[in-house]
């Protein structure tokens, strides 16, 4: 799968996950939207991401990692809280970026290699 398409989605799930969480939750707190403006600017990305273009793919691998780092205290909170639902949106979103920095690593070194062989 390419970058692009795996970012795609991860943005989707980071959007979809947090808005879910902040819409079922009884004291909504505009905390829990941040995975959700990061999935926007991701999206705001994916056009770049997908011509290739260096600076854009570079933004988004630091914005993904940032997310990712991000929600582990959250994660955190919500097994102390013993909130399984919440347990379970962070969770997916964290095993999306996860997947999505790999993603990316992986494309980088697709094209180190093919331009060390050029």
């Amino acid at each position: 799968m390419k970058s692009h398409n795996i970012s795609l989605a991860s943005s989707l799930i980071l959007i979809s996950m947090s808005g879910w969480g902040y819409l079922s939750s009884e004291t909504p707190s505009l905390t829990a939207l941040i995975p959700l403006f990061f999935g926007v600017f991701l999206i705001f990305c994916y056009p770049g991401i997908k011509k290739e273009n260096k600076i854009i793919a570079h933004i988004a691998v630091t914005l993904t990692l940032l997310v990712f780092l991000a929600l582990f205290m959250p994660l955190k909170g919500a097994f102390g809280r013993e909130d399984n639902g919440a347990v379970l949106r962070i969770s997916l979103m964290i095993i999306a970026s996860g997947i999505s920095l790999f993603g990316f690593i992986k494309s980088f070194i697709a094209v180190r290699k093919a331009r060390g062989n050029s």
